[in-house]
């Protein structure tokens, strides 16, 4: 599908996996709504990208996803610069230590966040279809003894994911609903697994999981990027999940049927 006069809401979308997808978006001649937490990491990228693309192309609006009100207020937020069009999300938080926060974060945003963009999308509320592409990671293949519940809410944004799928499907909502799996990619969150402040007293396994980076390597932004444009123009993709690693790159997830 052309992107040119499309509109994309990216949240995490200031730095990392978020600022590469808001870069392709805009290459590719979309207008992009950056959501991310960070006011001045936000800002400083929506400069970068004004001097590259020109004004007008992008814009930034300040959001802790975990907050529901906030989250609640970003389509009208962005409503008023421009018009609907689809969603890239990415609620990605590290912490086992604070692990309810990284629950609400990874899963209860992106469930939040589904649900909204679908009533600005879906066919069943009178709207013209989308695309809504949700992130999950590796983590939910390859569990480890370091992310317990980093691991258990990727599981669940993928099973939410493909239910979602199969319900906008056989409701007609006129909107694709996929999910992309990364393994572990260069980003600042990959670094705040070291931390006891982070990992609580699962950071007595971080040489696991620092030999697991050394064996699976370390992805490029970049590459996740080109992802999830592959997801946005592929027009037959409903309810894939995409993974990404360095050994296979891009490929898919196939799941075998249940027999009776």
């Amino acid at each position: 599908m052309p992107l040119r006069g499309k509109v994309a809401l990216v949240t995490g979308g200031a730095q990392g996996i978020g600022r590469a997808v808001v870069q392709s978006l805009l290459q590719s001649s979309a207008k992009v709504a950056v959501v991310d937490l960070n006011k001045t990491c936000g800002e400083e990228s929506k400069a970068l990208l004004d001097a590259e693309f020109g004004e007008g192309h992008c814009h930034f609006i300040p959001c802790d996803v975990s907050n529901g009100d906030a989250l609640r207020g970003l389509p009208e937020h962005r409503g008023a610069v421009w018009p609907s069009g689809h969603r890239y999300q990415q609620c990605r938080h590290h912490n086992e230590k604070n692990w309810e926060k990284t629950i609400q974060v990874n899963l209860t945003s992106v469930i939040k966040g589904t649900y909204l963009a679908l009533e600005h999308m879906s066919k069943e509320y009178g709207k013209e279809g989308g695309i809504i592409i949700n992130v999950s990671s590796m983590a939910a293949f390859l569990h480890s003894p370091h992310q317990p519940v980093y691991t258990a809410t990727k599981h669940g944004v993928i099973g939410f994911t493909r239910a979602m799928a199969d319900a906008s499907s056989q409701g007609d909502y006129g909107v694709r609903i996929n999910v992309l799996c990364p393994a572990f990619v260069d980003t600042p969150l990959l670094h705040s697994v070291e931390h006891e402040d982070n990992m609580g007293k699962f950071v007595k396994f971080k040489d696991d999981f620092k030999r697991s980076m050394s064996k699976f390597g370390v992805l490029q932004p970049s590459l996740i990027a080109e992802g999830m444009m592959r997801l946005i123009m592929d027009s037959s993709l409903q309810g894939a999940v995409m993974k990404i690693t360095c050994s296979k790159g891009i490929h898919f997830h196939t799941y075998e049927p249940m027999s009776a």
